[in-house]
């Protein structure tokens, strides 16, 4: 009788055994179960991180938006100044600075030679001279100015400038030159300034505040072909 006992009990006790054991390795697999859906949802918020931090960088998220940058209307100016050369190496040397009838300029006589250099950026430490730069608006250039005595941190400038003259519809003709105050003043209220000679007519839209979007909408309106000289370097 007593070892008839002793069996049950033991059949009893293996069988708690048992049962403890499924709870312990439940409790494992939901452990297991929470942890891989704890580092999904990190993964998925690293991923949307990384989503959101690159569309952040793209050039129309840049600076401010749309409407606070305040800008103008795009102007329509007189096409005229196309093909004429005046300065060093031309028939009309002693023109050594022109007049331009708009602030900043879109059109007009300019230098025999554009700038060349590849480079996106410019301070008024090293810029090239405005009859230069008005040669490049001739060969489908944008370029973005700035009024330096207002704008003193040029960091957001030149990551514009890297992006902007990487769209395909500037494709390395886009440039951020600070303005030459001597050249006269921008209007009131305005900081930044884009111009582009295109094809029928010089445009520049004024800005008071810097805006990717407001750069990338008038490189799509104004693209390097649409231009007085297509092609041209």
């Amino acid at each position: 009788m007593s070892n008839k006992r002793a069996s049950q009990d033991r059949k009893a006790r293996l069988a708690e055994i048992q049962q403890q054991q499924k709870a312990k390795e439940r409790r494992v697999a939901g452990m297991i179960i929470v942890g891989c859906l704890v580092l999904l949802a990190a993964l998925g918020g690293v991923v949307l991180f990384a989503v959101n931090d690159a569309k952040a960088g793209q050039l129309p998220n840049l600076g401010v938006s749309l409407a606070a940058a305040k800008c103008q209307p795009v102007t329509t100016d007189p096409n005229s100044g196309s093909g004429e050369h005046v300065g060093p190496g031309t028939n009309k040397p002693s023109e050594t600075s022109v007049q331009y009838d708009t602030i900043p300029p879109s059109h007009g006589p300019h230098f025999a030679t554009p700038d060349v250099s590849g480079r996106d950026f410019y301070t008024a430490a090293d810029r090239p001279p405005l009859e230069t730069l008005v040669h490049n608006l001739e060969h489908g250039y944008t370029i973005l100015w700035y009024d330096g005595t207002k704008v003193k941190d040029t960091k957001l400038l030149k990551e514009i400038a890297d992006k902007a003259d990487k769209q395909p519809q500037a494709s390395g003709k886009f440039k951020v030159v600070e303005w030459d105050a001597s050249r006269g003043a921008f209007p009131a209220g305005t900081v930044y300034a884009l111009s582009h000679w295109a094809s029928d007519a010089g445009h520049r839209q004024l800005c008071g505040d810097l805006s990717g979007q407001v750069v990338m909408d008038f490189i799509t309106k104004y693209p390097k072909d649409n231009t007085q000289e297509p092609g041209a370097a």
